[in-house]
């Protein structure tokens, strides 16, 4: 059997911030301990999977996200592909999207359709469903993963299994339930009948675009179009702005699968197999606590953290020293620009505080002080009323945009490597230890001509220093 990975990266993770940000979510943070981010973990839980044939995986994400999450399948060793999105629109247009893109050169793979974010800690057992929903997706069903609940909890749908469907206790779905409230919830874990709805999904390719055909014409004709007419560059597969624009937004559960078990259309059969893998969403810090190792006391320390009589917490550091004393059940996050202090139960009200920056104008919420960039990155590390100080690493190879600046100037000393700079009409090498100097209005662009990263120091100085006081002239990366 042929099985096409597909991973779905386009959530935000508002819940997790501040290490979870607008322009670098949850997604592409290594948080559950070695150095895999949620994503490339995602992606290595799949590989080993026995009696199939594995297709390179392929994401599904927004273009702003391109380049990030490119890097971090080269450090894996995958090649792609990965589906831009010019804008989200939920999980039934991403996943059209990659039944097209799966069926390009006349292939009819099953999809394996995995969220980015999630945490699994029992590969074997997920492995062992997978290949379970592999044999019933090679024969025309639906197939989901139901995860078996063991707490009332009221933050996820679920899914009311029906009667035993084949071997290998996959059953029936009887209904999909929205987000109950905590008695609600309750007597679903009594029931026992009842699953946690995963978000995790197989089905051949063809099979899902003729379900999303007949449920929502309104979302496949505007996906189709968008294919047609997109373009591919490299391991991008880029899909038309202007069409997919006209596509409406909605889940895969909504469009599709809950007309299907409602019975109202003739579709393919739709299962669920019980899944117990440790899993989790990692909606919120508390259910990144749940899933983490724990000290005696119920305490999780990640980074420079000291605790003393505290119990049942999260602390975690990224740049400084965290020290809690006499606390219980919170969470304490620190990064080099925001610090969070949340009670363990109220974690889901961290998205307000999200809510709060946007409205304020405030970058936040939206940008770490580190910036990941195609060429490389930089980390804002201190600024005034009329000045910013970066510090800028260019990968060996790599160059910025031919630029200008109408309200800044630069200047830029180099702490390791050489640059190559261009200023109006000259070019010249600039190297460690020197500087040099960009007045405000001249075009100008920084490269790395040599074979180990570049590092320097800017000093940006002008009335206004945001990042969209930008004019490209010429751009390598199509920005």
């Amino acid at each position: 059997m042929l099985i096409q990975p597909v991973v779905l990266s386009g959530g935000s993770g508002t819940r997790l911030w501040p290490l979870s940000r607008e322009k670098h979510p949850k997604q592409l943070l290594s948080l559950i301990g070695g150095e895999d981010t949620l994503l490339q973990a995602t992606i290595r839980r799949v590989d080993g999977i026995a009696d199939v044939h594995l297709c390179s995986p392929m994401v599904v994400c927004n273009e702003e996200y391109r380049f990030v999450i490119a890097e971090q399948l080269r450090l894996m060793g995958k090649d792609g592909p990965i589906v831009l999105e010019p804008f989200g629109r939920n999980t039934a247009p991403a996943l059209t999207l990659a039944a097209l893109a799966a069926m390009r050169e006349g292939a009819d793979p099953i999809l394996l359709v995995m969220p980015a974010d999630h945490v699994i800690t029992d590969t074997l057992a997920f492995q062992e469903a997978v290949g379970y929903g592999a044999v019933l997706a090679d024969e025309g069903a639906v197939v989901t993963f139901g995860i078996t609940p063991d707490a009332p909890e009221t933050g996820y749908g679920y899914i009311q299994t029906g009667p035993s469907y084949g071997k290998n206790a996959a059953c029936e779905i009887a209904r999909f339930v929205e987000k109950p409230d905590l008695d609600k919830a309750q007597s679903y874990l009594d029931d026992g009948s009842y699953l946690w709805n995963s978000g995790l999904f197989m089905m051949r390719a063809s099979i899902w675009l003729s379900a999303i055909s007949v449920c929502r014409p309104d979302i496949t004709g505007p996906c189709q179009m968008a294919w047609d007419r997109g373009t591919v560059d490299g391991m991008f597969l880029r899909v038309d702005k202007e069409a997919f624009a006209q596509c409406p937004s909605d889940s895969i559960d909504y469009a599709v699968m809950e007309r299907i078990t409602e019975g109202k259309l003739e579709l393919p059969m739709a299962v669920v197999i019980p899944l117990s893998a440790g899993w989790s969403d990692v909606g919120a810090w508390d259910a990144l606590w749940k899933v983490l190792p724990k000290d005696d006391d119920g305490n999780v320390m990640q980074g420079d953290v000291v605790l003393h009589d505290c119990r049942n917490t999260l602390a975690m550091s990224s740049n400084r020293l965290v020290a809690c004393v006499g606390i219980e059940d919170v969470v304490v996050i620190e990064t080099p620009d925001a610090i969070l202090v949340s009670h363990k139960n109220r974690t889901q009200e961290v998205k307000k505080i999200v809510d709060h920056l946007k409205r304020a104008g405030r970058t936040e919420g939206e940008l770490h002080r580190k910036v990941f960039r195609p060429w490389g990155f930089y980390d804002s590390v201190d600024s005034g009323g009329r000045f910013l100080v970066k510090r800028i690493v260019v990968k060996p190879g790599a160059s910025l945009s031919l630029q200008l600046h109408y309200h800044r100037a630069e200047h830029w000393v180099v702490v390791r490597g050489t640059a190559k700079v261009t200023r109006g009409e000259e070019s010249y090498l600039v190297s460690e230890n020197e500087l040099t100097f960009i007045p405000l209005g001249t075009k100008h662009r920084l490269e790395n001509p040599g074979y180990m990263p570049l590092e320097m120091i800017e000093v940006q100085s002008g009335s206004y220093l945001g990042e969209n006081d930008i004019v490209r002239f010429d751009d390598v990366y199509g920005r």
